[in-house]
């Protein structure tokens, strides 16, 4: 073993795609900062990381809808492209690319030092395979949530590194869609096409050759999988000799298993992650995630559509102490923003975080737009003697949400605006799921049928920016909940649909969020923040993101403190 010294930095990280709801409760505690830390060390040659894994039915990468098993098969498999830390599509098994066409023809050049783990060499045939089995799968995956989108992809290759992929429908987005793991062509071998197609779909008896840092050894079913570092990577062997990902019950376990030195890293569930800080065997890895929280106004309330509409919204964003609520509802752990843009994202504008708490602004905009207080009660009416009072609803069994319905409350009374919780206040601590899936069914319910003013709701954004989903008019009645209809807002999704240039995504982005920070259809109020535990034995280059949380493991290395 060898001696040295490092002073290391606690870094950020990772996790993934729809409407969300419940969530486990917390009671706030005391937040600290995590420091530098300067520790001698003893490298260890070799040694082992275990990681935790929830029950999953299949070891086939295409397949899985285990979101444990989806992060734990990135140290196997690679993709063509893969994110940054700023969740730009980087080249990962390919090495360039050119899109032609008005995007419709990307011709992709691939790396020619890439080995499979069984020594074969990696080559086009293997992209052009792994399409062709996208394509043909019937059911949706991590990697394939839109059958349809891979069946609009015919691939032509050219030679053995190059290959022209060609869509039927261009997207600015084509890189980030090139990031699903590359399969083996050489490994299903049958007379037919379709044969080949439905051996590299199966789910049972899949044995993984990937192209990654850590091949595949053993998998004892139901209970864990090893694997072993792959003396042949192109950019070295892993200083770390085996990874092990061990099946736990549930999620719960987790925890328990990292205290008890069953596993080395483990996601964290809830707020309270700062009580470890007080261990010497714990790194604390805090990270923005993709769950966006925000208010959702319904535009077919004439007071939304009309013309002092965007005056409301903005005067209601103002009245909102977003910071506050971070520090006492998340104890700190929240990142504010004003766009449905992740905040590392190289796509977020620098003038998009624009509105900061400003009650004073907030009743000034109200008041100019001819609201008074006639009665003295504190709370605005309209000419007609109206009160400015609005219906919020959420589902109150999160306990994050419900609290934050509570602060939102207060804040917009400040500003004269009645805001009416429309659901029921009586949580129960430990009410069953079954009553929390009909609470979010009824919350559902009253979406759709319109009967809400305003709605205290949660996104994943996904890591292939699409903003269409949101704001677009022909999203509506599906994930347009909001009746939002703007023929400024279709052309400028339009415009971001149709670059295909960084330069061109960046100005197109710019502007979109230029409008979207103006007329303001939803209130954004924070994306969550989320942690791992790490055990202070593992040192190196570990880069997670949300994407790949075990980003740059095969850069570390296992160490013990000298003493």
């Amino acid at each position: 073993m060898k001696s040295r010294k490092l002073v290391f930095l606690l870094v950020v990280l990772m996790l993934f795609t729809f409407l969300t709801g419940c969530n486990s409760d917390i009671e706030p505690i005391a937040n600290t900062e995590n420091e530098e830390v300067d520790i001698d060390y003893l490298i260890v040659e070799g040694g082992q990381v275990v990681l935790p894994l929830t029950p999953f039915n299949t070891l086939n990468p295409l397949m899985t809808s285990n979101l444990s098993y989806y992060y734990f098969s990135k140290l196997i498999y690679e993709g063509l492209y893969e994110f940054n830390d700023s969740l730009e599509p980087t080249p990962q098994l390919a090495e360039s690319h050119t899109i032609l066409d008005d995007g419709k023809t990307v011709l992709v050049k691939l790396r020619e030092d890439v080995y499979w783990h069984d020594g074969e060499k990696f080559t086009t045939e293997d992209v052009m395979f792994t399409i062709n089995v996208l394509s043909n799968s019937k059911l949706n995956t991590a990697y394939n949530d839109n059958i349809s989108y891979f069946k609009s992809i015919s691939a032509n290759v050219i030679d053995d590194y190059n290959i022209e992929l060609r869509f039927e429908v261009p997207s600015g987005n084509v890189l980030e869609s090139l990031t699903f793991p590359i399969i083996p062509s050489h490994q299903f071998i049958a007379n037919k096409a379709n044969d080949r197609y439905a051996m590299a779909l199966q789910l049972e008896g899949y044995s993984p050759i990937g192209t990654g840092p850590f091949k595949f050894i053993n998998y004892d079913k139901y209970k864990s999988i090893e694997l072993e570092a792959y003396e042949n990577y192109r950019f070295g062997k892993p200083s770390i000799a085996n990874v092990i990902g061990k099946v736990l019950n549930n999620n719960e376990l987790f925890i328990t298993a990292f205290e008890a030195g069953q596993i080395n890293i483990t996601p964290v569930t809830g707020v309270d992650w700062d009580k470890h800080k007080e261990s010497s065997r714990i790194k604390i890895l805090e990270y923005v995630s993709n769950d966006y929280e925000f208010l959702a106004f319904n535009f077919n309330n004439p007071i939304f559509s009309g013309e002092n509409g965007s005056v409301i919204r903005k005067a209601i964003n103002y009245g909102i102490n977003r910071q506050e609520i971070i520090q006492k509802i998340y104890l700190g752990h929240a990142t504010q923003t004003d766009v449905p843009l992740h905040p590392n994202s190289w796509l977020l504008s620098e003038e998009a975080n624009h509105y900061g708490y400003n009650p004073a602004t907030g009743r000034e905009l109200l008041t100019s737009s001819g609201l008074i207080d006639v009665n003295g009660d504190g709370i605005l009416e309209d000419q007609e003697g109206n009160k400015i009072s609005f219906s919020l609803v959420t589902n109150p069994t999160n306990l994050y949400r419900f609290r934050v319905a509570e602060m939102i409350r207060e804040d917009l009374k400040e500003i004269g605006i009645e805001i009416v919780l429309a659901f029921d206040t009586s949580y129960e601590r430990d009410i069953e799921l079954e009553d929390k899936m009909n609470e979010w069914d009824e919350l559902n319910e009253k979406i759709t049928s319109g009967k809400f003013d305003i709605a205290l709701l949660g996104w994943q954004l996904s890591l292939i920016p699409d903003l269409n989903e949101f704001f677009h008019s022909n999203q509506i009645g599906q994930n347009n909940i909001i009746n939002y209809n703007n023929e400024v807002m279709d052309t400028l999704l339009l415009n971001v649909d149709n670059s295909f240039s960084k330069e061109s995504r960046i100005t197109s982005y710019n502007e979109i969020q230029k409008y979207i920070i103006d007329d303001l259809p939803y209130v954004s109020l924070f994306l969550r923040n989320k942690a791992i535990l790490i055990d202070t034995k593992i040192r190196g280059e570990l880069s997670p993101n949300i994407f790949n949380p075990y980003k740059g493991l095969e850069k570390c290395f296992i160490a013990l403190d000298s003493e």
